[in-house]
């Protein structure tokens, strides 16, 4: 989704952001979204293992029918 922002962008990006949310609040907004994609992350890493395991379970089971 963001592969092709570019260092332009991201300059554009990052002047928005000190504009509407002001200096003091940027280390506090970049900490809170750090700390989201790091939870979102991690939760779509165990619901890929989960998923993985389930197949990997599923498939012993199929091999065991046959």
């Amino acid at each position: 989704m963001f592969n092709n922002i570019g260092i332009p962008g991201l300059v554009l990006i990052a002047i928005i952001a000190l504009v509407i949310f002001g200096p003091s609040k940027l280390p506090q907004l970049g900490r809170a979204v750090g700390d989201t994609l790091r939870e979102f992350r991690s939760s779509t890493k165990g619901i890929v293992e989960d998923i993985t395991e389930d197949k990997k379970s599923e498939d012993q089971q199929t091999n065991k029918l046959q």
